[in-house]
């Protein structure tokens, strides 16, 4: 044995009850559980630790994080050993030149403009084995797998136009999407309140989500509405994947805004009844309220038309720019959720601009100061969005098909502190404060349900055979460090992670190992 981990609380990912045991590992897998004699190369006292396999991040935005930054401490300490990368329909692959300018533009308050970032490759395959070779070749802080972007596929196809596909372009569409699954992608997902993905109608997604299914993949919207109209923007991507014949996971799914309080439990009738009726669904959502994405996101569908020097072009013209604030503040833009903007929930969390810094942490007193900053940090502002509902959460999180999601901003001074927090304060605050969900429960939504989601045949369990990737953690102590004020604390009562069986977290601290690689999907075989 390698390592032979001696009495833990073994929390093993089903759900069921937790049992001690020793667990021995032996060349990056799991080796012996149960009573192992002496003997190993290294032996570690887990007496009053948990043991449970890695942590799954089901909505993650570290596309470009973990090509810059070989600590990554925001993930590891948490737990983390798998991200699932290519979020909200708009990534950095498939692309040709034209559309990776675009999109890091697009997304530079997600992830920053990149300018540290040495963007080789053009394919999904490509981005991958960027991954692999980061850092030197040694690879990346955690293991990381990928979705296609719908709203990147796109904008491929066809750039930042609000109109229907040619049926020569649905043809490139279809197969950007089944070239990005067969080099190693788990899926699709979509950003359908982001502009280009948002353009595309029922029709045109269900045809991409017949080319995920055919790969055995699955499809993750974030889909038109989680505002006004949510139930029906739910009920949407429910029957769109029916008839597709496609699964779904819902990205960060919750109930928002003041028509939405309460509501949560006919969002889950609504599940429970697909569910019923044969439909493979699963969700993931992270335990805080607010909501995180960048300002130019409110922005109504028809300002991003033509991409984003056609955004900034209309906020200089005042008459384009009154008509925005007209959507924004009395209609309900499309891109707020059809919800007529509460400008005293929308603190800013981070600026491109170091000149801007002073507006980091203030709430926005109305358009004119949302028009000014938009203009003079080239839409890379990121927000929070105080609009969510403790009760909602709550009742969410203890569906039987979730999992858990941090969809985590690692960009700006102040960021949502779920990046940093989100797994251990579901076990700190969900689990030991609160008992929304007993410990193997949160196990299984933060481990067991996500591997299986992404049909990974040896991990999110602790069985023999399976891969070594492995979270001890104190649960009388567990909690996230990272608060609204100091999002970047990082969280206490996690001593332990190891990622094929080598330590990226000892003594609560990070390791240099890069341990990390991608997971790459086997294609179904119907794709052949």
């Amino acid at each position: 044995m390698d390592l032979v981990i001696r009495g833990a609380r073994v929390v093993d990912g089903t759900g069921g009850p937790p049992y001690t045991a020793d667990v021995g590992v032996h060349e990056g897998r799991i080796a012996a559980i149960g009573r192992i004699p002496a003997g190993g190369r290294r032996t570690l006292d887990a007496h009053g630790l948990a043991l449970a396999p890695g942590f799954v991040d089901m909505h993650a935005h570290s596309d470009l994080a973990l090509l810059r930054d070989p600590d990554h401490a925001a993930k590891a300490a948490q737990g983390v050993t798998l991200e699932v990368l290519g979020q909200d329909g708009i990534s950095y692959a498939p692309v040709d030149d034209r559309t990776l300018g675009e999109v890091r533009a697009a997304i530079a308050g997600w992830n920053g403009p990149g300018e540290d970032v040495d963007f080789t490759w053009r394919t999904v395959g490509g981005y991958l084995d960027a991954l692999d070779r980061a850092h030197g070749g040694r690879g990346t802080a955690v293991n990381a797998a990928y979705l296609v972007p719908q709203g990147t596929v796109r904008a491929y196809a066809l750039g930042w136009e609000d109109r229907p596909a040619t049926p020569a372009e649905l043809d490139r569409m279809r197969t950007l999407v089944a070239d990005g699954l067969a080099e190693g992608a788990v899926g699709m997902s979509s950003g359908l309140t982001y502009t280009p993905g948002m353009y595309a109608s029922g029709a045109e997604l269900t045809e991409l989500c017949r080319v995920v299914a055919r790969y055995g993949g699955y499809y993750c919207p974030h889909h038109r509405s989680y505002g006004r109209g949510a139930l029906a923007a739910y009920a949407e991507m429910v029957e769109l994947t029916r008839g597709a014949g496609c699964a779904l996971h819902l990205a960060h799914a919750t109930m928002n805004f003041g028509e939405n309080a309460g509501r949560a439990p006919e969002l889950l009738a609504l599940l429970d009844a697909a569910l019923a009726d044969g439909c493979d669904i699963t969700l993931d959502s992270y335990p805080y309220t607010p909501g995180s994405t960048t300002l130019v996101a409110l922005l109504p569908s028809w300002a991003g038309e033509g991409g984003p020097e056609a955004v900034l072009a209309r906020l200089r013209d005042d008459a384009e720019a009154g008509r925005i604030r007209h959507a924004l503040e009395v209609e309900g833009a499309d891109g707020c959720h059809g919800v007529p903007v509460d400008w005293s929930t929308i603190e800013i969390s981070g600026v491109g601009d170091p000149a801007l810094s002073a507006y980091v942490g203030t709430r926005l007193p109305g358009w004119e100061a949302a028009r000014r900053l938009l203009l003079e940090d080239r839409l890379r502002t990121g927000i929070l969005q105080h609009v969510g509902h403790e009760e909602n959460v709550r009742a969410i999180m203890r569906h039987p098909v979730h999992t858990g999601g941090s969809d985590g901003i690692l960009q700006g001074a102040k960021p949502h502190p779920r990046a940093y927090g989100t797994f251990p304060h579901y076990l700190g605050h969900y689990v030991r404060e609160l008992g929304v969900l007993t410990l193997e429960e949160c196990v299984a939504h933060l481990a067991g349900r996500p591997a299986a989601r992404l049909r990974l045949p040896d991990r999110g369990l602790l069985r023999e055979g399976y891969r070594a990737d492995l979270v001890l953690f104190d649960p009388d102590t567990v909690a996230a460090g990272s608060t609204y004020e100091r999002p970047r604390a990082l969280p206490t009562g996690i001593p332990y992670v190891l990622i094929d069986g080598r330590f990226v977290m000892r003594d609560g601290r990070r390791t240099d190992v890069l341990a990390g690689r991608t997971v790459r999907r086997t294609p179904h075989p119907e794709a052949a």
